[in-house]
């Protein structure tokens, strides 16, 4: 388990170019550019939606990934949250090592009231260009992320579009939060129509699906 703590900026189109010359520049290297295809599961009546959690199963470049995202809070694009992430056989869900690792932490309530009723709900794929960036001792990963979501709901295909920075923070000696909001200030200097997003991947393909 660990708490995951990243900045989300809403990224205009027209912006895309600039944002990946800005991290470009600030890296000193091109961006490393990787496919992720996610699906998001939960029950019929949404257990999982309702305990604001959200279970994951990714396909990654390094393989099949699961990931469990319980409540936590957003405010001015920051999110901070508890993860646990682990790797997987294939393209389906291994919930029972969820259960376990969750468990240990007190905190596998919803989830295993769900496990039996799980159902796939929607996709976020998209492509993410990814840097690691060293910003006043701590280290960020920052990722221009170009995707959809996308849900069929009752034979209605529905989609809208992926198209966001977050920054992400990997190591710090302390909480590491300034960091992350000293890159954010520069971004916002350099790439004046981003906006901070406090609304996840996860709680967009909800608010799809219910149109």
């Amino acid at each position: 388990m660990g708490i995951e703590r990243e900045i989300k900026l809403a990224l205009p189109q027209d912006q895309v170019a600039a944002a990946l010359r800005f991290f470009e520049t600030r890296a000193g290297a091109p961006g490393h550019p990787i496919r992720l295809e996610n699906i998001y599961f939960d029950t019929p009546q949404l257990a999982l939606a309702r305990a604001k959690s959200a279970l994951r199963l990714r396909r990654a470049p390094e393989g099949w990934l699961q990931t469990f995202k319980t409540v936590g809070v957003s405010v001015n694009g920051l999110h901070a949250r508890h993860e646990w992430e682990m790797p997987v056989a294939g393209e389906a869900l291994e919930i029972d090592r969820l259960l376990h690792e969750c468990d240990e932490a007190g905190v596998s309530t919803a989830l295993s009231g769900a496990a039996a009723t799980l159902i796939p709900l929607f996709r976020t794929d998209f492509t993410r260009t990814l840097w690691t960036l060293d910003i006043d001792g701590a280290q960020v990963e920052a990722a221009v992320d170009q995707g959809e979501i996308t849900a069929d709901v009752n034979g209605e295909a529905r989609s809208t579009p992926i198209c966001e920075i977050e920054l992400e923070l990997k190591a710090a000696k302390d909480d590491g939060e300034a960091a992350l909001h000293a890159l954010a200030a520069e971004l916002a200097q350099a790439l004046p129509g981003l906006a901070p997003d406090d609304i996840s991947k996860a709680q967009r393909g909800y608010a799809l699906r219910e149109g």
